[in-house]
């Protein structure tokens, strides 16, 4: 993975090496310009791409992004049919490109009842980009927190293994990653909406009213600027944090 670079306002050893985002507010946007809700999903696209290349520049070492939540389903079929489509354009048009510049997909989330075309389009994303090292980039889709949680209880029951924090912390769908150190969510609302749920337990929240399709480079180092502000203790006090490592979490990862 990359080694963390700094911006004019945050240095390197203060960059998160994981920064995670719920990309709130495409309908909003759309809405606001009398567009159809498909408009600002669009958009978001076009964020994603912009955030991803900043990460890059950045040198943050994993992006993992809310892209479609296991309540979605219960928003208007059209749109749900919109999504699923977008899904499939944006990965044939993609991946090349991310390939190319040392991003490694993954995508977090329940596979079951999506459809066989999106299944495979995932698969073979995943498949495509296995051997980049330069940024890891999971898309969360068809995913909730509680889910994740269920299903690597699920898994390790199963298994006939006693279910611990570290036992369970390897079943989840990110265990491939360290857990995230910011956790920024667009659009306004004040909630993380059943979004990494086990893993942000000491995950910095950032929260910005800005519509995720206008999201950029900009309001990106904003949210880091904020991180690198302020003090990680993971239980411990301000005193503690002067004189000792910070503590490792559920895993074995080390957190900045």
């Amino acid at each position: 993975m990359s080694q963390p670079s700094s911006t004019p306002d945050v240095p390197a050893a203060s960059m998160p090496r994981h920064v995670a985002i719920v990309m709130d507010g495409n309908g909003r946007w759309a809405q606001k310009r009398w567009l159809p809700r498909v408009a600002g999903h669009k958009q978001g696209v076009e964020a994603l791409r912009r955030v991803v290349k900043a990460c890059l520049e950045r040198g943050v070492s994993v992006l993992t992004v809310f892209a479609f939540s296991s309540e979605n389903w219960n928003r208007p079929v059209e749109e749900v049919s919109s999504l699923m489509d977008l899904l499939v354009l944006a990965l044939s048009r993609e991946v090349p490109s991310l390939s190319g510049n040392g991003v490694r997909l993954h995508f977090p989330g329940d596979r079951r009842g999506l459809s066989n075309r999106v299944v495979q389009g995932l698969m073979v994303a995943e498949r495509d980009t296995a051997h980049n090292v330069k940024l890891v980039l999971n898309v969360c889709f068809n995913y909730g927190g509680r889910w994740d949680v269920a299903q690597a209880a699920q898994r390790l029951a199963a298994q006939g293994r006693e279910i611990t924090e570290a036992s369970l912390n390897g079943e989840l769908a990110l265990a491939h990653v360290p857990d995230p150190d910011l956790l920024i969510r667009t659009g306004g609302e004040l909630r993380i909406s059943n979004f990494l749920l086990w893993q942000a337990a000491y995950t910095e929240l950032v929260f910005t009213p800005c519509l995720w399709p206008d999201f950029d480079a900009a309001e990106l180092d904003r949210a880091l600027l904020e991180y690198a502000n302020r003090e990680r203790r993971f239980g411990q006090t301000s005193e503690q944090v002067g004189h000792a490592e910070p503590l490792l979490a559920v895993g074995g990862d080390r957190h900045a």
